[in-house]
């Protein structure tokens, strides 16, 4: 199980806000503190399962240090959200195709939301599970 940090906010007559510093833009909302914490183990296996699914890299827990170090995080309170995790290890390769042909993979991959990794992944296993049947 990999633990990260979120950080817990609250304003005035706002429900108690949850982010996580090595996911920005994931956040999420709870109407307590109980209900927050349920909230962002939620949102974090959701979004893992995303990366994964998308064949992005899944970062490494940053330390507390490393984390309150930045200005912007120090108005929160730190919690500890754990997530199972069945990641495969995600690596970066270096491949080489014609323009045309990464053009037409970004258009398609970009129209049906899918990022360049991801769609090639998958296609790659369609045809590996093509060629195998």
């Amino acid at each position: 199980m990999q633990q990260y940090i979120g950080l817990i906010h609250k304003d005035a007559e706002s429900d108690f806000g949850v982010s996580f510093p090595d996911f920005p833009g994931l956040v999420t909302a709870g109407e307590d503190l109980d209900d927050a914490r349920g909230m962002a183990e939620e949102a974090l296996a959701f979004h893992i399962e995303g990366l994964v699914e998308d064949g992005e890299a899944i970062p490494e827990p940053s330390s507390l240090a490393e984390i309150m170090a930045s200005a912007i995080n120090r108005d929160g309170v730190a919690i500890l959200v754990g997530v199972k995790t069945d990641a495969k290890k995600v690596v970066r390769v270096n491949v080489t195709l014609p323009a045309d042909v990464l053009q037409r993979i970004d258009a398609f991959a970009e129209a049906h939301g899918y990022t360049r990794s991801g769609f090639l992944a998958k296609a790659a296993e369609k045809a590996m599970q093509q060629e195998a049947a």
